[in-house]
């Protein structure tokens, strides 16, 4: 590792680097951020279990949605199709407004709903932030997990059968352990997408890393100091998930 970082144009990009980062420390303006430092913290939480539990559940949800474009029957395949087409032929900024603006609004109209255990969840933005986002995931995964089910070999599911092997049996040992492993480079990719789509909840009053830079430049009128630890932050994010991918691949499932 050392040799590698001895190459020449290392070397120089690393001293740019450093040159820049010593650049920002004095002669930007930082009086600003211990008084931001807990909500920036909170932010960043924020941020972070907004990107677990959505990929999680959009995981979730793009395995059946996958699975029943590559070998459903068409009244399965046919609507988990559609799902994917209107979720990646749309904006994920107009599906949280459609969710939030448009359903939001229309639960308030109905007084058994307002007189439920559900509506203290129902009338906060986070709901419909965690939904609008795993949709997402899941229109995009889904059609991931339909070409990854596709190359597993249909051979060794035929010896599996041929030994007698149960259908779910089959797809939790055989099928789903190598579509993953297939699935896997283009999974960390678009959970990199979906750590850079969370700025968009935003817009209705979440308060993650984006909404904190956005309340530091409005307050104190100072602009690039905030977007610059911005985008140190999904940069640290970002690089973590793909040491965890790439650790995941080298570890998991092989063919």
């Amino acid at each position: 590792m050392i040799r590698a970082m001895l190459i020449p144009r290392r070397l120089i990009m690393l001293g740019l680097f450093a040159a820049f980062v010593l650049w920002c420390a004095l002669a930007l303006d930082w009086s600003w951020l211990p008084r931001y430092t807990p909500l920036a913290l909170s932010g960043l939480w924020v941020t972070i279990w907004l990107l677990v539990v959505t990929i999680v559940l959009g995981f979730a949800l793009a395995v059946p949605l996958g699975l029943a474009q590559a070998i459903g029957p068409w009244y399965l395949a046919a609507p988990a199709r559609a799902f994917c087409t209107v979720i990646r032929g749309t904006p994920l900024l107009l599906q949280i407004w459609l969710l939030y603006f448009g359903l939001g609004s229309l639960f308030p109209q109905f007084p058994w709903i307002r007189e439920s255990e559900l509506w203290p969840y129902l009338r906060q933005a986070w709901p419909y932030a965690v939904l609008s986002l795993t949709l997402s995931y899941a229109g995009y995964e889904g059609e991931v997990m339909r070409g990854a089910f596709a190359s597993v070999q249909k051979g060794q599911i035929e010896a599996a059968r041929a030994f007698g092997m149960p259908r779910f049996k089959i797809f939790r040992r055989i099928w789903l352990p190598q579509a993953f492993r297939q699935a896997l480079p283009t999974l960390g990719g678009e959970t990199i997408l979906q750590l850079k789509a969370t700025p968009l909840v935003a817009t209705i009053t979440i308060v993650e890393l984006y909404a904190v830079a956005a309340r530091v430049r409005q307050d104190t009128f100072i602009i690039y100091e905030p977007l610059l630890l911005l985008a140190l932050a999904y940069l640290v994010i970002a690089g973590l998930i793909t040491l965890g991918f790439r650790w995941i691949e080298q570890r998991g499932p092989r063919q």
